[in-house]
């Protein structure tokens, strides 16, 4: 899919040797479309990124159908993936969501909580420490039952209604989710404004307030052209979990300002340039997000997508 011996490998230091692509496409990625797509071409999907060599795929969420009508389809969609050598994390709004999850086998969850008052708000119409008292059973049930609980932290980096958000704000969220037993936090900059600087100071004022890196990842939102940047400063921090979307594919439905995510295959080529390995096939990524794109009736927007699949033409 791409010219001999590109991307030169050219390392450097002090970086991870391995990256985790938690690949959200699938979930955060058509949670976004105007249109629903068919519960059939959602499976393919997966299997299809599962194919190319990931292997944390967020499969769907198990939110009311009036809320995300494009994932109304999580119980018909679940069983048709789960048998794939993939982790298949699935979100979980409340413990009705969890109860639906753990009855189809799920073995990971996602909470999803908000660094500020006018997002939790917006999304979940609650307070953010209310939103947080209806995660404590979620976390607790999931827990005891063996499963894996992902904390998501969105707007920690800049909210749309308050503006810049205090570090402190975010790091209390954070800790509360892993006072909770959250196994991971899941940093996300939801409206695409943060710079490397800072990334770095709140990585640093996390460690400081006892979260270690090894359970942090990083969620970019490429809104002003910084989501690589901003995740190569997480890697200098020593984080190695990175969501992405195929084909850039995302952006947050209550939050209008938010575009795509982080593309996976320009983050996947960026890795691959450092040396870092993924596990990550880039032309059956990038094959799949050119299928899925003629299926969504538009080309994709991440660039990985339109350099490689204009050389096959």
């Amino acid at each position: 899919m791409s010219a001999e011996g590109l991307p030169m490998v050219v390392p450097a230091e002090g970086l991870p040797a391995r990256v985790r692509i938690h690949e959200v496409g699938a979930r955060d990625g058509l949670q976004n479309e105007k249109t629903v797509v068919p519960t059939e071409v959602k499976a393919e999907f997966v299997r299809r990124l599962a194919d190319a060599g990931l292997k944390t795929i967020e499969a769907t969420s198990f939110v009311r159908p009036e809320w995300v009508p494009q994932l109304a389809d999580a119980e018909r969609l679940y069983p048709l993936v789960r048998d794939l050598d993939a982790a298949l994390p699935v979100l979980v709004p409340n413990e009705r969501g969890l109860e639906r999850a753990l009855a189809l086998g799920a073995e990971r969850v996602a909470v999803f909580a908000s660094a500020t008052e006018s997002f939790a708000k917006a999304n979940l119409n609650r307070t953010l420490d209310d939103s947080l008292a209806v995660f404590e059973p979620v976390v607790r049930r999931a827990k005891a039952e063996g499963v894996h609980v992902r904390g998501y932290v969105s707007m920690c980096f800049g909210d749309p209604w308050e503006g810049a958000v205090p570090l402190h704000q975010v790091a209390r969220v954070c800790g509360a989710l892993r006072d909770m037993g959250c196994d991971e936090l899941s940093l996300g900059d939801t409206i695409g404004v943060a710079t490397p600087g800072h990334v770095h100071e709140l990585l640093s004022l996390l460690n400081e307030q006892g979260v270690p890196t090894n359970v942090i990842g990083v969620h970019f939102h490429d809104t002003y052209g910084q989501a690589l940047a901003n995740t190569y400063a997480a890697l200098e921090h020593g984080v190695t979990t990175v969501d992405a979307s195929a084909g850039g594919l995302g952006g947050c439905p209550y939050a209008k300002s938010a575009t795509g995510n982080l593309a996976t295959e320009d983050l996947v080529w960026m890795l691959h340039g450092l040396g870092i390995e993924t596990g990550v096939d880039l032309g059956r990524l990038t094959a799949t997000s050119v299928w899925m794109a003629e299926r969504l009736g538009r080309p994709s927007p991440s660039r990985t997508v339109r350099a490689l699949s204009h050389k096959e033409q």
